[in-house]
């Protein structure tokens, strides 16, 4: 990301937190969804197949003291048997308020009834009756529920005997005690019960007035709904009659198809997993709050030292090698500001040297220059005496060469010539103490000593002598006719600084430098003349007298010897 260091900081550190917090509070948000379903799963199925086990229980006993009715064939004599396990049967199940026999031919023959009087033989054909053909049939047949007086829920059963002869026992069932049933049930503050038949008739449920609403009552549409959505062990989506949100569980009642569901708002289920997310919710703020402010004091606290090292670094580059990089942070950014003020310190220290080299390279050699500074030996540059070689050179014709031609050529040639000449005093560290145009005057032995000045400087001046004749042969090839000349004179001389405050160059002064300089203006092109004290001090050198000269501001005469480096023999340095 190219963004400002504080402001990845502060992201990074932020999410490093808070990304975490929304991992923490999904995972705990799915997984308790998925834990809340499967325990609201488990306790409605529960719920549901326990009432439904009392709705069976109750019907299967109801069924089972009915059975006790048709045991007995209807032979001659028998009525009266019937009708004691009639009345013996509605004394033990009040829930049966009447009951119809009907022979093996289908012939009513006797009815008991709780509120209607007692009918015998009364020989009325039941062959095409529902309850009898179903209980031919599958040997018990259950009715629809009905409503007596609009009120009672009522249902028939019907229970054929194992033999064709014992007839069929018709019974109606008051099914109030499966209301009861279905009341009792609540899971949670809004869980209800109620149960359907095949067809999606409400049979019970703990609003009565649902029941009562008839079949084509608009408020089961939901409710069948869910009997529609209903399948297997799992938990059904959908609405209640109030056309709330619920989960439903089912369970089957063997017998008259009839199906329990337990509901319970989704409201209300998934209560506990809506706390546990404003809880998560609440953390999360706070969370964030948190890492927003550690995030900001951590990069505050990371940037701040680094954007001292930024100042402190430009303004050490733009030379402000004083500036000192104040950073407390006990860490690696505290050793890096350190580390830091200590470049500083040693850049101070070397563009000090630097400037004290860039001042002796004014007349010295960059190597002796270098040489000087690195050894600590500025005291050399102090004015003393000397025993110095002095070399002078320029150029014969150069007048009259300059006034000839342009300025650009001028200067060209010289560039060529003080770059020859400028490689062979740096390699002989000759000290080079000003340039006269197209001379130049150079000392050996000082500032700094050197073991054989003389010899060395003769070996300088020859070599020198050299490479511009070999330049001189291009120059006159292009028309110019330059010749070139050098002066040597070994002597005492006073050496040292000379000058003002901005300009200060180191030179010699003496008699020796004055007659080098005579030397000089008297050789010819290709000559290296030198004097007495030199031919007396230089070795493995070839001299030529050319005479006593009588020079310049000089009482006598001076011996003036020509040198020639012998053949095979390499200059020493």
């Amino acid at each position: 990301m190219r963004r400002p260091l504080f402001r990845k900081y502060f992201l990074v550190l932020f999410a490093a937190v808070v990304v975490p917090l929304l991992a923490s509070g999904a995972s705990e948000a799915w997984f308790g969804y998925r834990d809340q379903r499967a325990n609201l799963s488990l306790r409605l199925r529960a719920e549901a197949n326990a009432a439904a086990a009392r709705i069976q229980a109750y019907l299967d006993r109801v069924r089972s003291q009915l059975e006790w009715t048709v045991q007995l064939p209807w032979a001659e004599g028998a009525d009266e048997r019937h009708r004691l396990d009639v009345l013996l049967l509605m004394r033990q199940a009040p829930a049966i308020t009447g009951v119809t026999l009907v022979d093996g031919n289908a012939v009513e023959r006797l009815r008991v009834s709780r509120t209607n009087p007692d009918v015998a033989m009364s020989g009325v054909d039941r062959s095409a009756d529902p309850a009898v053909i179903g209980a031919r049939a599958s040997h018990v047949w259950f009715g629809q529920l009905t409503l007596h007086r609009g009120s009672e829920p009522f249902m028939t059963i019907a229970v054929a005997g194992s033999r064709s002869s014992a007839g069929t026992a018709i019974a109606e069932i008051n099914l109030k005690l499966i209301w009861e049933v279905i009341s009792a049930i609540h899971v949670g503050k809004t869980g209800d019960a109620f149960v359907l038949d095949r067809a999606g008739r409400l049979v019970a449920h703990s609003d009565t007035s649902l029941i009562l609403g008839g079949e084509n009552n608009a408020a089961l549409a939901p409710l069948r709904a869910l009997q529609a959505a209903a399948h297997g062990d799992g938990v059904a989506s959908g609405e209640d009659a109030a056309h709330r949100a619920v989960l439903a569980a089912a369970a089957q009642i063997v017998g008259p198809d009839w199906t329990t569901f337990v509901e319970q708002s989704v409201a209300e289920a998934y209560g506990p997993i809506r706390g546990a997310l404003w809880r998560t919710g609440y953390l999360l703020v706070a969370g964030a709050a948190f890492a927003a402010a550690l995030a900001y004091l951590l990069a505050r606290r990371m940037t701040r030292p680094i954007k001292l090292l930024e100042e402190g670094a430009g303004l050490i580059g733009a030379g402000r090698f004083d500036h000192k990089i104040d950073v407390h942070t006990g860490d690696e950014l505290e050793g890096l500001a350190a580390r830091f003020n200590e470049m500083a310190g040693g850049l101070a220290l070397s563009h000090e040297r630097s400037e004290r080299i860039a001042r002796l390279k004014r007349f010295l050699s960059p190597q002796v220059a270098e040489l000087v500074e690195g050894a600590g030996r500025q005291g050399l540059l102090d004015s003393r005496r000397a025993e110095v070689a002095v070399v002078f050179c320029d150029l014969r014709g150069f007048t009259t060469f300059s006034s000839e031609v342009g300025p650009e050529e001028v200067i060209g040639l010289l560039g060529e010539y003080y770059e020859v000449l400028g490689a062979i005093i740096m390699r002989y560290e000759a000290t080079l103490t000003c340039f006269m145009g197209d001379g130049l005057m150079l000392l050996l032995n000082a500032p700094l000593p050197c073991s054989d000045p003389a010899t060395r400087a003769v070996s300088m001046a020859l070599e020198m002598q050299g490479a511009v004749q070999a330049l001189i042969v291009r120059w006159r090839a292009r028309g110019h006719a330059i010749g070139f000349g050098i002066g040597v004179a070994t002597g005492e001389a006073i050496v040292g600084r000379i000058g003002y405050e901005g300009r200060i160059d180191y030179t010699a002064i003496g008699s020796v430098v004055n007659l080098a300089s005579r030397i000089c203006s008297a050789a010819r092109d290709g000559q290296v003349l030198i004097d007495r004290g030199t031919a007396a001090a230089a070795a493995a050198i070839d001299l030529e007298p050319v005479g006593d000269w009588p020079m310049k501001g000089f009482a006598e005469p001076v011996t003036v010897f020509a040198a020639k480096r012998p053949a095979g023999r390499e200059p020493r340095q």
